[in-house]
């Protein structure tokens, strides 16, 4: 099957920008996708940044102007991964100038932002909109999410859904933009990464009644373009601990969501347990994933047990690799722009999809409880 073609554009030309190339490059693995996405176009502020995108010889344009790319008439989406600051404006133009876009986290320096770009999607006919989140797309994270779905737990008596890096446990790593509230937001590492933690829960229906958040500011200093020591203002780590509900029942959500966490580099772990049955998956161990049950034993009677499943490399989409080998990173992108391409083609399905807009304004919500509660010492409804 040969998919309709879709012309691409990158706005922000750094590592995502550059991960995001990569796996359209490798788009022929997917099998029988209703979509052939094809990179025409890139634009960053920085020329430099878009050399590398030159070897790429579908791509017909590079700029420096967000406008020349949103004004080209056959492009039909476009991917944007920039600074939080200039979120609301790239999104809106984007959405305004009638493309498909697939945003990057938080969806906006904070609520006020987001809820601008939501009033664009709103006032825009056919506005197609998603936001990135790509550690749910492996293939353990599906098995785990689609037991949950399945009913198997029962009652839900507890789940968690944690980010951990050690990116910033070198204090003498230079200051950058994520390290500095007027560019990355008040949420700091929220806003960095928080959307990892809660991708999973909202989609699962997990919204939080209440929360309480414990975040901590670790390193508030870090060395400047010319050596000398400037402030460091975001939070570091940060935990929420809240109340969701599962099928009408109440149970605690903790999520954990950290750039200090000695011994981490990219892991992404998911566990809810149940009356009936637990299942956790980590990114530690990507082809496995771990389910509890209560067993029949002959002889001895019904036991508890932690069984270990081997998950194999498919995802949301088949992919000619077939399911006998691991899993990484970059399929986890790949399996992330499938399931983005075909819900824009009507054709996902009930599977899992990337982050829907409200779900990523809710999240500003969220994170603005986690500080006011952190702040009061109590727990805070998030505003509707």
């Amino acid at each position: 099957m040969s998919g309709e073609r879709v012309n691409v554009g990158i706005i922000g030309g750094g590592l995502m920008g550059r991960e995001i190339a990569a796996a359209l490059r490798r788009w022929p693995a997917l099998v029988d996708h209703p979509a052939d996405p094809q990179l025409v176009a890139v634009c960053d502020i920085n020329p430099a940044a878009l050399e590398w995108f030159e070897r790429i010889d579908t791509v017909r344009l590079t700029t420096t102007d967000h406008r020349e790319l949103l004004a080209d008439p056959d492009i039909d989406l476009v991917y944007i991964a920039v600074r939080h600051d200039l979120h609301e404006q790239l999104y809106v133009d984007t959405i305004r100038a009638g493309k498909a876009l697939l945003a990057e986290k938080p969806f906006g320096i904070d609520r006020a932002a987001a809820d601008a770009i939501m009033a664009a999607i709103d006032e825009t006919p056919g506005a197609f909109v998603r936001v990135s989140s790509e550690m749910p797309f492996f293939p353990g994270a599906q098995w785990a999410i689609d037991y949950v779905r399945s009913g198997a737990l029962g009652r839900i008596i507890e789940a968690k859904c944690t980010f951990l890096h050690a990116s910033d446990l070198d204090t003498a790593k230079p200051l950058n933009w994520k390290r500095q509230k007027r560019f990355c937001g008040e949420a700091g590492v929220l806003n960095d990464l928080g959307m990892h933690t809660w991708h999973v829960p909202l989609r699962l229906g997990w919204a939080p009644e209440r929360v309480m958040g414990v975040l901590q500011d670790i390193v508030t200093e870090r060395p400047g373009p010319d050596g000398d020591l400037l402030p460091c203002d975001t939070w570091d780590n940060a935990v929420i601990h809240s109340w969701s509900f599962h099928e009408g029942a109440p149970f605690p959500l903790a999520t954990e969501t950290k750039r200090i966490a000695p011994g981490e580099k990219n892991t992404w772990e998911f566990e809810a347990i149940g009356m009936n049955g637990g299942v956790r998956f980590s990114t530690k161990n990507p082809k496995q994933v771990q389910v509890f049950a209560v067993v029949d034993v002959p002889g001895i009677g019904r036991e508890q047990s932690w069984q270990v499943i081997d998950a194999g490399s498919q995802s949301v989409w088949p992919t000619v690799t077939g399911p006998n080998f691991e899993s990484g990173f970059s399929d986890a992108i790949l399996q992330m722009w499938a399931a983005f391409l075909a819900e824009r083609a009507g054709a996902l399905g009930d599977r899992f999809g990337t982050v829907r807009p409200e779900e990523a304004a809710l999240t500003h919500r969220i994170f603005a409880a986690a500080i006011a509660a952190h702040e009061s010492g109590s727990f805070v409804r998030p505003e509707v």
